[in-house]
């Protein structure tokens, strides 16, 4: 149903209504795992040019369909009132503002399929202006606002061979079995996607009144977004590899403007690796955009750039900054908003014209509901008013405002959850490594109701990527731990990001090792000194990369009572030749092809230590997942077995990499985690 009159908010404050309050569990005063239903955070909030009013998406769990559930909200700055635009129990995303402020493209299934759809404001009206089959990406106004440029996928079709395959005609009536499926990509499957259709990407435009979707690019490529608009309009920028080669240079791309009436596409960058997210002067005589360098490395600082499109000269504007810009907004003449990750916060800082980083905000956060990855995004509007989300290590995303020097939070969207928990409260902790004295940043969670002179067990929980990091933001699943009596500790170590690209490159080439697993021996021996955990009931759990070290780490040391390990690489041979990252991973990680350096896959895989292996341990992996596939699962399992060590196998189905999407399997990984950690404890 559509709401335009009802004004929840006049202060710029707003609790949210326990949506599922009907199937509510009865009310407690600790975080329980029923309450991981009615979690909500803002999301992807997009301030309108003129800085006087912010559309986001408001996502949350609908407990009936075990699914997320997002609607779309407005925010008044100049009147302080909140309201929906549509919140029902159809999906709502890509909320962007026409130039004008007074439209608002998005996408959603109201129509009975995903659709490109505009909201008139002052009209109080929308339309749909699509009738595509496949879904919209990237979407972006044009600067006169008649027209939206998106990206989205063509189907190839069949290839050459499969037409070549002369087959009988099936009887009418008769039950054959499936056609066979002809699989000749080099990239052929995704996470979460399984085996991909034969599909290329192309931008598309469309008047912005509905209309026939017209096809701008051509070709066997991938042309991809975010894209840019030519400030007269006449083109539109996008990323692309148009290389021969493309399929196998999974980090290269340059940038192309393709010309709106005559097709004629035009290279602007060539800069070795990836240009992308570019983004016009308003004067349109120069060209933004983020770089990154393509070395056969695991982690390359992403820099923010300048192309001069006169004479064409390429300016690198963040040469010394030793942090990657994971988006930026132009705020000014020469001014930008960079985002960035920084000891384990995101932040937003002010670019100058002079070259100068000042620091606005270092709470963006709380769109990563289970675990405490830092996550979270901005937008900026044309006086430099920012909306961003904005979490703790209490609260998942509320939205957030900065405008001249001050910020504020404009919601409470989990007030009446969480106002009246008891939560673990979160500690930062610092130490040095015991392998080679490296400083190492962590944060341990405490119990609620904590008491310094008592003793709790402690789980050591490592974090995925490795290549990401955690922080101080609110975890779901680690303040369940906490609240079921553990003292709960992750560390970013060796490899993370946030810390500069020295930093990730330490792990380079040796991950899982015992380099990495002395970061993570070392927190649990700073906490040990600090008097309040029982050195008898230590345990260890991870996820992905944190799966991998975790199953590792048992195979270097018999001092956890218990281990979980979640959707880990056990052999590097088989992960790299059936997972669905092998053309990256095998250049950016490994010195050559497995058949190459099987000693080095080898030496990393968890499996060489197995031999070594007393810890009891659960393993939990989702069956569809194909960037950590079954099988890796199943070699450790059946390993583990075959040594008669206690363990267990639990297999999600239906379940990606992403094994915690859904609410019902978050609750699901916890729950089978602690029944398996509570099988050791030692009295």
């Amino acid at each position: 149903m559509k709401i335009t009159t009802l004004l929840l908010a006049t202060a710029g404050l707003l609790s949210s209504v326990p949506v599922f309050s009907a199937h509510a569990a009865p009310s407690s005063s600790r975080f329980v795992a029923e309450d991981i239903f009615q979690l909500e955070y803002v999301n992807s909030p997009q301030i309108s040019p003129d800085g006087k009013k912010i559309v986001y998406v408001r996502s949350g769990f609908d407990i009936m369909k075990d699914a997320t559930k997002t609607s779309l909200w407005l925010y008044d700055l100049e009147k302080q009132s909140h309201y929906p635009l549509f919140a029902d129990e159809h999906s709502y995303s890509q909320a962007v503002w026409s130039p004008d402020s007074r439209r608002i493209a998005f996408t959603s299934n109201m129509s009975g399929s995903r659709q490109l759809h505009v909201y008139w404001l002052a009209e109080d009206k929308q339309a749909v202006l699509t009738q595509l089959s496949k879904a919209v990406s990237n979407l972006v106004w044009s600067p006169d606002g008649e027209q939206l440029a998106f990206t989205m996928n063509v189907p190839q079709g069949k290839s050459d061979f499969a037409k070549s395959v002369k087959l009988p005609v099936k009887p009418a009536g008769a039950k054959w079995s499936e056609p066979v499926k002809i699989i000749d990509k080099a990239k052929y499957q995704a996470d979460g996607a399984g085996l991909l259709e034969p599909a290329f990407r192309h931008v598309f435009v469309l008047p912005a009144t509905g209309g026939t979707p017209r096809q701008l690019t051509t070709g066997d490529f991938q042309h991809n977004g975010p894209l840019a608009w030519r400030p007269d309009g006449k083109g539109v920028v996008f990323s692309a590899d148009l290389s021969a080669d493309w399929e196998y240079q999974t980090t290269e791309a340059d940038l192309y403007e393709v010309q709106l009436h005559t097709g004629e596409l035009k290279q602007l960058t060539s800069l070795p690796g990836r240009e992308s997210a570019p983004q016009f002067a308003a004067s349109g005589d120069a060209l933004s955009f983020i770089a990154r360098d393509n070395p056969p490395l695991p982690y390359v600082t992403a820099r923010l750039a300048k192309l001069n499109l006169k004479d064409q000269a390429v300016t690198i504007l963040t040469p010394d900054f030793d942090r990657s810009v994971e988006s930026y907004a132009m705020i000014g003449k020469g001014e930008y908003v960079l985002q960035y990750d920084d000891f384990g916060k995101r932040k937003l800082a002010k670019l100058s014209a002079q070259g100068k980083v000042s620091n606005l905000v270092d709470d963006v956060s709380g769109t990563s509901l289970g675990r405490p990855y830092t996550s979270g995004d901005f937008s900026a509007s044309s006086n430099g008013t920012l909306a961003y989300t904005q979490g703790s290590s209490q609260r998942p995303a509320d939205l957030g405002l900065w405008h001249k020097g001050k910020r504020s939070t404009l919601t409470q969207v989990n007030e009446d959850l969480l106002a009246h928990k008891k939560l673990g409260e979160v500690h930062e902790l610092n130490f040095q490594s015991e392998f080679d004295g490296q400083a190492i940043q962590g944060w341990y969670i405490t119990p609620p109701d904590f008491e310094a002179n008592k003793k709790y067990p402690l789980l050591l929980e490592i974090h995925g990527g490795p290549y990401l990091a955690y922080g101080p933001h609110f975890a779901a699943e680690l303040q369940r731990y906490a609240t079921e009596g553990y003292v709960v500790v992750y560390v970013n170590y060796r490899g993370s990001t946030g810390y500069g690209e020295k930093f990730s490159l330490l792990l380079d080439g040796k991950y899982s090792s015992k380099e990495d697993f002395a970061d993570h021996n070392s927190a649990i021996n700073a906490l040990l000194k600090k008097g309040f955990i029982d050195e008898q009931n230590l345990f260890i759990a991870g996820g992905s990369a944190g799966g991998i070290a975790t199953a590792y780490a048992i195979g270097l040391t018999d001092r956890f009572n218990a281990a979980v390990i979640t959707k880990p690489v056990i052999n590097w041979v088989s992960k790299v030749l059936t997972a669905d990252s092998y053309l990256g991973q095998i250049r950016n990680q490994f010195p050559g092809m497995p058949w190459e350096h099987l000693e080095h896959y080898w030496q990393r895989s968890p499996l060489s230590l197995v031999g070594n292996v007393t810890t009891p341990a659960m393993i939990m992996t989702g069956e569809e997942d194909r960037r950590t596939p079954m099988s890796e699962s199943e070699q450790f399992y059946q390993a583990l077995k075959l040594r008669k060590v206690d363990t267990v196998l639990v297999r999600v189905p239906g379940a990606p990499h992403g094994i915690a999407a859904r609410p019902s399997r978050m609750i699901s990984k916890i729950e089978h985690t602690l029944a398996w950690l509570k099988r050791y404890h030692k009295n």
